[in-house]
Parts: C-alpha cells; structure tokens; sequence
C-alpha cells in the first residue's frame, strides 16, 4: 500500500470513527426560587343605624350593630366617641334638635357588659380581638322617661374607632 492510499484509508477511518453513533446523555437542568409574601394587619368596620323611634315619654332602647372584621390574629380594641354635642360623654350623649335644643341619651349595658358607661374612645374598649372572623358588637343606648323636648327630629353622630 502506498502512502498515500495509507493516509487516505487512514483520514477515511478518522472521518467514519467522528461519524459514527454515539449514545446521547439526556439531561433535565432544575432551578429553585423563594417564595414569600406579606401580609398587613388590617381592620374593617361598619355599623348600622341607631333609631330609637317615636318618643312618647316612656323609657326607649335601641341598638346598633357593630362588624369588626381584622386580618386573622390582629389584635385590636373598639371604643366609641363622646358625639359632636359639647358636653356630650360617650356615656352620657345629647342629640341637638330643633333651636338647638338638647335630648340626653346614653349608652346602657348590656348581658354580656359589653358596653359599660365609663367607654371612651381611646381608654376602656368595648372588646379586644385576636380572631379570625368578623365579630358582632351591640352598643345599646337608651333614651330615659319623660324628658320635655321639643317636636322634630333630633340628630347625633357617634363614631366607631378600632385601633391595632
């Protein structure tokens, strides 16, 4: 065999032997990540009316229904305010009604004790929670016996505070 026809056999085996099948690796590459979120303590609040009705001079109850509803484990305090009447407590509470005239109401307890006639907005709150559903609250008010007040209707404002 000549050198050349050598050489020639030999770059055609290197050629055939790059050629040839070989087994292909199979590979799955993975990567991980971190998961996380936060989750901010918040409050919601709503109540309903207070409507004590017709007043004929006889004693008169009512109740407003309070819905506190926080993130689950939010600890947290309701208190009631005093009303826009100056001289109003939030125990002791005046409607102004026609020139402006004074009705006094104020907040009673109820089965429960609840609601207590020392409530302030920011000291002695009605409730602390830590759960995770919303929670019913009743405020009972009362109107007391034969107070001679003015006909029309008599208005008062009392504001919910949930602090956490």
């Amino acid at each position: 065999m000549s050198v050349k026809s050598a050489s020639s056999a030999f770059a055609l085996g290197l050629l055939a032997s790059g050629l040839a099948l070989r087994p292909v690796l199979a590979a799955t590459p993975t990567a991980s990540f971190g998961v996380s979120a936060i989750v901010q303590a918040t409050c919601l609040v709503s109540a309903s009316a207070l409507t004590f009705g017709s007043y004929e001079g006889a004693v008169v109850n009512a109740t407003s229904m309070v819905s506190v509803d926080c993130t689950n484990s939010t600890p947290y305090s309701v208190g009631l305010s005093a009303g826009p009447t100056n001289g109003s407590t939030t125990a002791t509470r005046e409607m102004t009604g026609a020139s402006s005239a004074l009705w006094g109401y104020g907040l009673i307890s109820n089965s429960q004790g609840i609601v207590s006639r020392r409530q302030t907005a920011n000291a002695d709150p009605l409730v602390k929670g830590d759960n995770n559903s919303a929670q019913i609250l009743s405020v009972h008010d009362q109107l007391s016996v034969w107070q001679h007040i003015l006909a029309g209707e008599h208005p008062d404002t009392m504001t919910v505070t949930v602090t956490y």
